[in-house]
Parts: C-alpha cells; structure tokens; sequence
C-alpha cells in the first residue's frame, strides 16, 4: 500500500520556538523545533524552521527537495512517545483531516488489498474487522467499487465506521508494534 514516494508535504503537529524545554544547552544555541506529520506517508518527524518563522499545528510546510520556505533542515525520525502533549493532542484530528482530503486512496485501499498469505487478509489487519466484515467487503467490491466510505457502510452489514477504523489503524503503525504496515512508512 506504501508508495516508494518521499515525503514532500508535512503539517505542524506542534512547534516549540525556544527548542525543547529539557534541553540544558544556553537559550542562544537552542533551535525551534518542528514535530510534523507527513501527509502521504505518515512519517512523524523532527524539523528546525527558519529564522524567523513561526509555524501553527495544522500548517503545511514543504520539506521536499530544493528550496523550503518554511523549514531549514529535517532533524530526523520522531518516534509517537517523543511527541510534546500538544503535537500528541492534534495528532488524530490531522490524521482524520489527511483521509477527508485524500478520500479516494483509501477507498482504493478497500478496493484493492490483498491477501498476506493463506490465513490471513490485508482487510483483517484493520481494527474490528474480522473474517466476516473482510468476505462481505470482497464480495461488495466484486459487484461494484466502493465510492466512499458511506458507500462502504451502506453495502457491507455491521461495518463500523471505516474512516475512524483507519484513523485506529494508522494510530497503532505510529506506535511500532504493528508487524505489516498499511499506511505507515515507520
């Protein structure tokens, strides 16, 4: 389900001007601190904006290659425990606004996922469906794509929300613990 795309477009989970308030460094060699989550890929990471520039959760900012307006230099990785109370706070409001906006891809999720083997399916990996809600999905899809998720709950019976069921899903890949990855490059 991954795409082999790097992450261009991010927004602000959080953004901490004086840098972290552990760090014991002087006030003059702290930086301002970005934690950010990729749009495509859900990557959370650790940026340092520009001189000057105050960044708000929920602002884009492009970290692609050539020329940044926003950010100066990505730090690296963040791992979901690192994130401050706040970033941590606007994480699932902007992870429910990505999919909104970006409906479609995961509508081609139900659409298309695969089998990972003989006993198990890519639809089972998704919390609250089990092998009944993933045979009753396959047979909906083979009649007619899905359209979006009010499509999918209309068609499949008992389906509980698929949009707040990715939402869980995406939430339990940031955390590490999850073996097959649907939606997270971690």
């Amino acid at each position: 389900m991954i795409e082999d795309k790097k992450e261009d477009i991010v927004i602000v989970l959080d953004f901490l001007p004086n840098g972290y308030a552990l760090d014991n460094r002087p006030m003059h060699m702290k930086t301002p601190i970005v934690q950010a989550i990729g749009k495509l890929r859900f990557v959370l990471l650790e940026l340092v904006s520009k001189k000057g520039i105050h960044l708000q959760p929920y602002e884009e900012a492009y970290i692609g290659e050539g020329k940044r307006d926003k950010i100066h230099h990505i730090m690296g990785r963040l791992a979901l425990d690192k994130l401050s109370q706040t970033a941590r706070s606007e994480l699932e409001p902007i992870i429910k606004g990505i999919i909104e906006k970006d409906q479609k891809r995961f509508i081609d999720f139900f659409n298309n996922a695969q089998p990972l083997g003989t006993r198990m399916h890519q639809l089972e990996l998704l919390p609250g469906l089990g092998k009944k809600h993933m045979w009753e999905i396959i047979e909906a899809r083979k009649e007619k794509p899905f359209e979006n998720f009010d499509d999918i709950k209309s068609r499949v019976k008992l389906m509980p929300d698929p949009e707040k069921t990715i939402i869980k899903r995406i939430l339990k890949e940031l955390s590490g613990t999850e073996k097959h990855k649907l939606f997270v490059d971690v």
